[in-house]
């Protein structure tokens, strides 16, 4: 085996897996997000707060709070344990949640603001000519805005490769099944082994970066 994959071979599998799931959902979420976010709806400001939240509040508490909502007697998973035997934390449903929360504000506030600028004048001909919400959406707003798309997808992938904090609350840091590239970094430093985190780093470094590269590219087609 390569020594750049010797520390910890499960961990770039698992991350790598975690940032497809999140790409989707940013890419989902992300334009309806900023889209609603960028019109007059009810409790705008609410859910503009809880989207933005991340940005502010440090990832550890949040990741505190989630575990206590989320784990075995939490008010949400005590009773999906008793009633589904499921558990989300510990478990890739919570690396993933981890990763989507703490990189969902980088996706939707680009998007937000492009809506707002260079796209707002396109949208009230639209619905001057009678196109709906949806429609104006798919036929409108993603075409002229793809670029902001996709650096948002970019910050927001690069933002949850390199979560710590929620991930370590959430995914507990479990050897083998909830360890991520960036835990096995932390792990490799707490274990001493400067030279597997520094060849871990600088591998992480590189998917991200190749990652931004290609998002700017698709931006740009």
């Amino acid at each position: 085996m390569t020594p750049w994959l010797d520390c910890s071979p499960a961990a770039l599998l698992l991350s790598l897996q975690v940032a497809g799931v999140v790409l989707v959902l940013f890419l989902v979420a992300g334009i309806a997000l900023g889209y609603a976010l960028s019109q007059p709806i009810p409790f705008r400001g609410l859910l503009d707060a809880l989207v933005s939240l991340p940005l502010v509040f440090p990832p550890i508490a949040i990741g505190f709070f989630l575990l206590m909502l989320f784990g075995r007697h939490g008010v949400i998973g005590g009773p999906l344990h008793q009633y589904l035997d499921w558990d989300l934390v510990f478990s890739f449903p919570a690396l993933v949640m981890a990763a989507f929360i703490a990189g969902l504000p980088l996706v939707v506030k680009p998007i937000q603001s492009a809506i707002e600028g260079s796209a707002r004048e396109l949208i009230e001909v639209s619905y001057t000519l009678g196109k709906g919400r949806l429609a104006t959406l798919f036929l409108v707003v993603i075409p002229v805005i793809r670029r902001h798309i996709a650096a948002g997808l970019t910050l927001g992938v690069g933002r949850s490769f390199g979560e710590v904090g929620m991930t370590l609350m959430l995914g507990g840091n479990i050897l083998g099944s909830t360890e991520t590239l960036s835990l096995a970094i932390y792990n490799q430093v707490l274990d001493g082994n400067f030279a597997c985190a520094t060849r871990l780093s600088i591998l992480l470094g590189a998917l991200s970066l190749g990652l931004f590269l290609l998002l700017r590219r698709l931006g740009r087609l």
